[in-house]
């Protein structure tokens, strides 16, 4: 069976990566993961990769900030943002950050990966 949809982790939350990763490949996902937005765009400068799964609150550049970097160099790759703090979809439009999607915390695995899921295909 190929390897489903490659998904880039960034969240510098070690514990909070690791459970999405695990999680992710559990449901045929490709993961790597990043602890901060230079460590991402090193990854993505080097690794094909459809999807970015970004925590917004990040020390240094924020997912905010990353998801617009990756829209002017990696413009293929779809970015969902993760965060506690909720935003509504007119409050992303505004951000003109580029991301095809907004997951509050706390979410259920099962919520997440249909998500995905959804945004891989498009």
């Amino acid at each position: 069976m190929p390897p489903g949809p490659r998904v880039l982790i960034v969240d510098d939350e070690e514990n909070q990566r690791r459970t999405l990763a695990i999680g992710l490949r559990m449901d045929g996902f490709d993961v790597c993961t990043a602890s901060s937005a230079a460590e991402a765009l090193s990854i993505l400068a080097e690794t094909r990769t459809d999807l970015m799964l970004v925590d917004m609150m990040m020390p240094g550049i924020n997912g905010l900030d990353l998801a617009r970097q990756v829209r002017r160099l990696f413009p293929s790759v779809k970015v969902v943002l993760i965060s506690a703090y909720h935003l509504s979809e007119n409050q992303l439009r505004r951000a003109d950050c580029g991301v095809v999607g907004f997951v509050p915390k706390p979410f259920q695995m099962r919520e997440l990966v249909a998500f995905l899921q959804s945004k891989s295909s498009l």
